[in-house]
């Protein structure tokens, strides 16, 4: 992949990957006569790239991004348009070629345009969200070395008491 489409958030990307690997199988298939093979794609490209936007928009929502709504309605606008070129292609139609090109098309403006928009909110979010879990792992190192500490103490006690120290 472009290395200008990485958004630096490695899951985003990893995603955004996947998306182009099915684009690249649509690309592989769309001079055969395999419709099976197109319509499985088509059906897994559609149904990776829904919980792809879910978690897009769930980290949007949590990092407080402003434009998490428009962003959403972009979401929403392309997932009509595949969904009415699947419509096509059910019913007889070769929608391959036209799918393939407004699939690279607009994956890779989405990303360059709407994506890198939210990025510094997600970034932000995710180093707080690590931090807090970094603290509540501090946290609980802290009191289980307390604990331990005191049943040291507890058992030096018992110890010195048998052997009269």
């Amino acid at each position: 992949m472009d290395p200008d489409l990485d958004t630096g958030i490695a899951e985003i990307d990893n995603q955004h990957r996947r998306i182009v690997d099915y684009i690249n199988r649509l690309n592989e298939l769309r001079h055969t006569p395999d419709r099976a093979g197109v319509s499985e794609v088509i059906a897994e490209m559609v149904d990776y790239t829904m919980s792809h936007f879910a978690f897009e928009e769930s980290l949007m929502e949590n990092a407080g991004y402003l434009f998490s709504g428009p962003h959403k309605k972009v979401h929403d606008l392309f997932v009509r348009r595949v969904a009415e070129m699947q419509s096509r292609f059910d019913a007889g139609e070769d929608v391959t070629e036209e799918l393939h090109r407004m699939l690279s098309r607009w994956l890779f403006n989405h990303i360059r345009n709407e994506d890198h928009g939210y990025i510094d909110s997600a970034k932000a979010y995710l180093r707080m969200t690590a931090a807090g879990q970094q603290s509540e792992r501090e946290q609980l190192k802290a009191q289980v070395l307390r604990e331990l500490a005191a049943q040291q103490q507890a058992k030096k006690g018992w110890l010195a008491r048998v052997l009269g120290l």
